[in-house]
């Protein structure tokens, strides 16, 4: 009997007795959260709290999509993309694949199967906090189709930095640089995931004034799944929902439904997971579940809620699982979810004394140049490995304030380069602003690219 019973359970199992939902991108309460950048670690010396290897956030139902962010290189040595996943995998403290600049993270393969095994999906985001790239015609922007498919998704390479695992698709950050010919990009994308046996999606985060000054051409001439809106570190930005003048979600649900290539395209609400995860635009839990509500309920084509990122949301009190409760259709009223088995990744995720914390925000410049004060960090970029700083400029680095002596590229914070005077610990991190180029304050710039400022 005993045997019998083991035999019926393993088989129920096999046939799926316990169903695990498949992403949907067509629902209006998907939670898309970005992981990668370690945003936490950049505004907080606690190492406790500093960012997880990817397998720790899938624990439960309550995120549904991870951008891995970022991939912030696109023509490295060799013609080979970098990424930069800050604390967890970085040029600076994993090996690189031969003539590359690309790490190998293939450690991550198995955290990225769970999650997926787990109905999430997980992308890889372009461009983000030091990315600037372009493309310079059709065809080099096509090629690098060839290549992103080739590294991260369904193609093959000798260059896979997260190994045996095939990613969902990818996501646009682009803040830097141009985006001329990327519809070339993305449409090769298009093509080679057509005849796949998986989905693939395609998504992008512009901010939030309508029309954005980087991402408009590339979102008027190809098809994305959704749009994971930044309102933060904008005049239009979550904090300001109640003044119709600022908030202007009706503007995105309009190009959704009468510009967009897709004409499904979701609509998301980007707001920061922590008042120490953005330079603006931070409410609580309960104010954002409300206006995502209120969203939802006047405008069709709202998929949801993107954080920025996974390390603030966990660190201030699950702020993910909050929201996530609170806008989940289907009578779901339970302030938890049931968590399950994370399986053992070959790489830990405790924080070395020599790892990298991030950037804050989706946004960076390649060249910081904010001082400040010695101990005040506010404001202040963490150090990112592959990004060129002159002298002068100051970034964060293991709690500490660092002042560049001279030019400086690739070269840690108190390393045996001598490239950077130590200013101090940090003794104050409060209203850190984004690593990013501020975006225009009022609607009569919006469309007009700014100057990057750290």
């Amino acid at each position: 009997m005993a045997s019998f019973w083991l035999a019926s359970l393993l088989s129920a199992l096999s046939l799926g007795a316990f169903h695990v939902s498949a992403f949907d991108n067509s629902r209006s309460d998907n939670l898309a959260v970005y992981w990668g950048q370690n945003s936490y670690g950049a505004t907080h010396s606690d190492t406790a709290n500093w960012q997880k290897t990817l397998s720790t956030y899938c624990q439960d139902d309550s995120i549904d999509a991870f951008p891995v962010a970022f991939l912030n290189v696109f023509f490295g040595p060799g013609g080979v993309p970098s990424i930069d996943l800050a604390n967890i995998c970085s040029t600076t403290n994993d090996p690189l694949f031969p003539g590359t600049n690309m790490p190998d993270c293939s450690f991550l393969a198995s955290d990225i199967q769970f999650c997926q095994s787990k109905g999430k999906i997980v992308t890889i985001s372009l461009g983000g906090a030091t990315g600037a790239a372009s493309f310079t015609s059709d065809d080099q922007a096509s090629a690098f189709g060839d290549t992103i498919w080739n590294t991260f998704l369904g193609g093959t390479s000798s260059v896979r930095p997260f190994g045996s695992a095939v990613l969902d698709g990818i996501d646009l950050d682009i803040e830097g640089g141009g985006t001329a010919h990327f519809a070339a990009f993305v449409n090769r994308i298009r093509t080679l995931a057509s005849g796949a046996s998986k989905q693939y999606y395609v998504t992008a985060a512009p901010q939030c004034p309508f029309p954005d000054a980087y991402m408009s051409t590339v979102l008027n001439a190809v098809g994305f799944d959704a749009v994971y809106v930044q309102f933060y570190n904008n005049y239009c930005e979550v904090s300001n929902a109640g003044n119709a003048n600022d908030w202007d979600f009706e503007s995105w649900d309009n190009w959704a439904k009468t510009q967009a290539i897709n004409k499904n395209v979701k609509i998301y609400i980007g707001a920061p997971a922590s008042s120490t995860a953005a330079g603006s635009g931070y409410v609580d839990a309960s104010t954002l579940a409300n206006i995502a509500l209120q969203t939802r309920s006047q405008y069709s084509s709202f998929g949801g809620v993107m954080l920025w990122d996974a390390s603030q949301a966990y660190a201030n009190n699950r702020f993910d699982a909050a929201v996530k409760n609170a806008i989940r259709q289907g009578g779901v009223t339970s302030t938890s979810s049931q968590p399950v088995t994370v399986p053992t990744s070959s790489r830990s995720s405790t924080v070395s004394t020599t790892s990298t914390p991030s950037t804050t925000s989706h946004t960076s410049t390649s060249t910081p140049t904010t001082t400040a004060t010695s101990g005040n960090c506010a404001g202040v970029s963490a150090w990112v490995a592959n990004v060129a700083y002159n002298g002068g400029d100051t970034v964060i680095y293991n709690g500490h304030l660092w002042t560049a002596k001279w030019w400086s590229y690739g070269d840690v914070p108190g390393g045996a380069a001598g490239d950077w005077t130590d200013s101090g610990a940090c003794t104050s991190f409060a209203a850190v602003k984004p690593t990013a180029h501020s975006a225009a304050m009022s609607a009569s710039v919006a469309s007009i690219p700014t100057t990057p400022v750290a």
